[in-house]
C-alpha cells in the first residue's frame, strides 16, 4: 500500500484526497478495481455517444422528411458540430483546471448541453487516460500533504505537554 492511500483523518490528522465521481478516492493508489472502472466507463461513455448520435440521426432523418430546406439542415448540423466541439474543449479543460466561477462558465452551460455528444467523448477519451480530473487532484493532493508534512515538521513537540513558561 502507498503513502498516498492511508487515512491520516484517523490516525493524527491531515489531508483527505478529494473523491472522484464514479472511482471515490481509489485513485490515490490505483486500486479497488481502478483500472477496470476505467475501462468500463470509457467504453460506456463511448457507446452513450454513439447512442446519442443515432438519436440526433433520426432527428435529422424527421427534418429531412418534413422537408423544411437545406438551409434548416446545414444549419442544424453546423449547430451540433460547433457546440460538440467546444464542449468537447470545455470539459477536456475542466480535467486539467477548476472552473474559475465566472460568468462565462455559466454561459456556456447550454452550449455543452446541446453539443453533450463532445462531452462524453472527452470524458470517454480522458478515461483511457487516467481517471477524469485525477491529475488536478493528485497536484492538489500533494500540495496539502506538502504543507502538511512542512507544518508537522516545524511543531516542537506535543504543545499540550509543554511545561508552562514561567513568568
Amino acid at each position: 500500500m502507498s503513502e498516498h492511500t492511508e487515512n491520516t483523518t484517523t490516525n493524527g490528522g491531515g489531508p483527505e484526497p478529494e473523491p472522484i465521481r464514479f472511482f471515490g478516492t481509489t485513485w490515490v493508489g490505483h486500486e479497488g478495481g481502478y483500472a477496470l472502472r476505467r475501462a468500463g466507463l470509457a467504453a460506456g461513455s463511448l457507446i452513450t455517444a454513439f447512442a446519442a448520435a443515432l438519436v440526433l440521426r433520426f432527428a435529422y432523418q424527421g427534418l429531412a422528411i418534413a422537408e423544411v430546406g437545406s438551409f434548416v439542415n446545414v444549419l442544424v448540423v453546423v449547430m451540433f458540430a460547433v457546440c460538440s466541439a467546444i464542449a468537447f474543449r470545455k470539459t477536456w479543460e475542466g480535467f486539467s483546471r477548476r472552473p474559475d466561477g465566472s460568468s462565462s462558465e455559466d454561459s456556456l452551460r447550454s452550449l455543452k448541453m446541446i453539443g453533450f455528444i463532445g462531452s462524453l467523448i472527452a470524458y470517454s477519451l480522458r478515461c483511457l487516460v487516467e481517471a477524469p480530473g485525477e491529475k488536478l487532484r493528485r497536484a492538489e493532493y500533494e500540495t496539502a500533504r506538502a504543507q502538511y508534512e512542512k507544518r508537522r515538521g516545524t511543531r516542537s513537540g506535543n504543545p499540550a505537554a509543554r511545561k508552562p513558561k514561567r513568568r
